[in-house]
């Protein structure tokens, strides 16, 4: 019993150690990554390729630009299971037009980890195992996205803007604070094309960290070498591009195609199929097959990454998604199933979201 227990502590506390190692450093490649998941289970089943055709309550997380197509308020709502379902990633939003010319949202997204147990003090001074001295902890990250999309005054071309509070926290070890500005365009041209650009973080996102010494202290030296000091109060999440561009076929006035190619660009060198010391790029290819405007199938593939193998070699990874959809008097419901065949290295998820029209209300 005692060397199951002093695994799970060991265990315990390399999860820990993993966690402060997440804002060890001032600036890295991967910082506040729950942002960059996504939302809605329609741009899910399409492969996140929805820059430069998103034009719902949800284009406050894809493309502000795209909130001024709205023509009525709207609310949206998602949750989807990570991780065998030991995380759980929700998203609610809310958005409406102020004239014919712009718009405004509210969002706000939690990723989370809850009741993980906390046994660094299971054994006591003495070196007994007291079960009682386990207690349980979360670990979440928050983000509150407010937007403004406006109409310019060159014939289809529109603009958004959002500004982000990040909140995250572990347990009582350590919390954070950070602020972001995000930025995006859509135009439409005269035969019907739509090209979309979405810069994320532009001011590069900054995350000010408080650490409980007294916490980190219970932790600190449990395993020699590392975590001897405490880790950097700030870090700073470098700016992303999202470059689209989309046509929408209508066939005998009753059948629709919506296609979309995108390329998500990194400022770092990563896993990415196209990688530099300074830039990495990953296409994403989304298709969206409707009827009568009421029922929607759709497909797409994106993550392209370069994976290592076991034996040392390369290989192309991608991640296939599909995804369904039905819409009557202003209910939308959608359900994606992403990664599909386990072609990449992230795993599969079920994500299912709701979308209403204000109109049903009245």
């Amino acid at each position: 019993m005692s060397k199951f227990s002093s695994l799970k502590k060991k265990l315990f506390l390399a999860f820990l150690l993993v966690s402060f190692a997440t804002f060890s450093q001032t600036v890295r490649k991967y910082s506040n990554e729950f942002m960059n998941i996504g939302v809605d289970a329609a741009a899910f089943g399409m492969s996140n390729a929805v820059v430069a055709s998103t034009s719902d309550v949800n284009s406050g997380y894809w493309n502000p630009a795209g909130l001024v197509n709205l023509e009525d308020r709207q609310l949206s709502l998602m949750h989807a299971s990570y991780f065998a379902n030991i995380a759980s990633y929700d998203y609610a939003a809310f958005a409406m037009p102020l004239d014919d010319k712009s718009a405004v949202a509210l969002s706000v997204i939690r990723f989370g980890v809850d009741n993980i147990l906390n046994t660094t003090q299971l054994i006591d001074n003495q070196g007994n195992i007291d079960y009682n001295r386990i207690s349980v902890f979360s670990t979440a990250d928050y983000g509150v996205t407010f937007s403004y999309a406006r109409a310019l005054p060159l014939d289809g071309l529109n603009f958004g803007i959002n500004a982000k509070i990040i909140r995250r926290v572990i347990g009582d070890f350590a919390s954070s604070w950070g602020f972001g500005l995000d930025a995006g365009i859509q135009f439409k041209s005269k035969n019907d094309w739509y090209f979309g650009l979405m810069a994320r973080d532009i001011t590069t996102t900054f995350n000010a960290w408080a650490i409980d010494e007294d916490e980190f202290a219970t932790i600190q030296g449990a395993i020699e070498g590392q975590n001897q000091e405490l880790p950097e109060s700030t870090e700073i999440t470098i700016p992303k591009l999202q470059l689209g561009m989309s046509k929408k076929f209508v066939f005998r006035h009753d059948y629709s195609l919506q296609t979309e190619v995108d390329l998500n660009v990194r400022f770092a060198e990563t896993n990415d199929i196209i990688s530099s010391s300074a830039t990495s790029i990953t296409p994403a290819l989304g298709l969206e097959f409707g009827y009568i405007d009421m029922i929607y199938l759709r497909g797409g593939v994106g993550n392209f990454q370069n994976i290592r193998q076991l034996d040392g070699s390369d290989s192309i990874g991608f991640q296939p998604n599909i995804g369904v959809g039905f819409k009557y008097k202003g209910i939308h419901v959608d359900y994606a199933l992403t990664d599909i065949g386990d072609q990449s290295a992230a795993l599969y998820s079920n994500v299912f979201s709701v979308k209403l029209d204000w109109s049903i209300f009245r």
